[in-house]
């Protein structure tokens, strides 16, 4: 049944994101951005850890999970740094998941020889 629930919950978000991306004029960059703030929110008004535990890997892969994390690390610097916690919680939380993303995408545009759009 998890993987049931991750399925349709992270396919509803996707269908909802490719909706808002070709129903509205929002850029792809400022739909990613939307979806990593609605994470972050979500995260601190207590709502994303029961709709996580529900939806499983649906709701913690796409972006909404990314804010979630950063928001978490704010918060744990915050409580340990006091304000300047505020910029270094961030950095601190996300930097795996964005050093993994910059090095697997390097090594498949090796492998896969990437071209230009014409």
């Amino acid at each position: 049944m998890d993987y049931l629930h991750a399925f349709w919950v992270g396919g509803l978000i996707c269908a909802l994101v490719q909706i808002l991306l070709d129903r509205t004029k929002m850029m792809p960059g400022r739909v990613m951005v939307l979806l990593v703030c609605t994470g972050a929110i979500l995260a601190f008004i207590g709502v994303y850890e029961p709709f996580a535990k529900f939806a499983g890997a649906g709701a913690s892969v796409p972006l909404l999970g990314f804010g979630k994390v950063l928001w978490e690390g704010v918060k744990e610097a915050v409580d340990k740094e006091g304000f300047l916690g505020t910029f270094m919680g961030g950095f601190k939380a996300g930097a795996v998941g964005t050093s993994a993303a910059l090095i697997f995408g390097y090594i498949a545009s090796l492998i896969f020889e990437p071209k230009m759009k014409k």
